[in-house]
């Protein structure tokens, strides 16, 4: 009878200790948006979800968060390959590149660094990044603010009436890159394919890239 009782005991005291425990269901997401238009007419080009690409992701998070010196959101990358265009003018879209840790842009064409700290980017307060987070929330914005300006790139046309839609400078795919060391070879955390857009001598194109980070947990604790 004794042994009994104290089995019983030990039972008991065992479900007690695994009440107590948090007993929590945790998961992080991350979404994206993509708003690119020209600041000065506010005509809106691409207005739009983009994919991301969550091995990368989540390895930048722990670079970054380790304090290892990469991970960070560094540049955005533009290219020309996210679509094809029929002789009747029906686009046809790529699916976004968001799996493989070596995936990239299509066919990359030019890129600019967003990195406000960062020595090579040359207009840090209108290619940069910012914060926004509200207390009591379980969500924080990262705002990556970017400005084609009127000579960007070098090489474009004069003006935005090209007859050809795959053109160096036609946009139609961009992704934002973390830093890994060296410039413009990052790993690809985000990728989004839209409708053709040419970047011309004659109007400015902004990126407002809007990437949210939100945490998903219940968690609760037996006192």
């Amino acid at each position: 009878m004794e042994n009994k009782e104290i089995k019983q005991e030990n039972s008991e005291e065992q479900e007690e200790m695994e009440e107590k425990q948090p007993n929590e269901i945790p998961g992080i997401t991350v979404e994206g948006y993509i708003k690119i238009f020209d600041p000065e007419t506010d005509e809106v080009f691409v207005d739009q979800r983009n994919a991301i690409h969550y091995e990368n992701f989540s390895k930048a998070l722990a670079d970054s968060i380790s304090n290892q010196t990469t991970g960070f959101i560094h540049e955005m990358h533009f290219g020309n390959g996210g679509t094809s265009v029929s002789t009747t003018g029906i686009i046809t879209y790529l699916p976004a590149n968001n799996s493989g840790s070596s995936a990239d842009l299509y066919n990359k064409t030019y890129y600019k660094v967003v990195d406000a700290t960062s020595s090579s980017n040359t207009d840090p307060t209108r290619n940069k990044m910012t914060i926004s987070h509200t207390s009591g929330t379980i969500y924080t914005d990262i705002l990556v603010t970017c400005l084609l300006d009127y000579g960007e790139p070098a090489g474009q046309e004069a003006f935005d009436n090209s007859a050809s839609l795959d053109g160096t400078y036609v946009f139609d795919e961009l992704g934002l890159k973390s830093w890994e060391g060296t410039i413009g070879e990052g790993n690809l955390l985000t990728h989004v394919v839209f409708h053709p857009v040419q970047k011309s001598l004659n109007r400015l194109i902004q990126i407002d890239y809007t990437v949210r980070i939100q945490t998903l947990t219940n968690l609760s604790s037996a006192t």
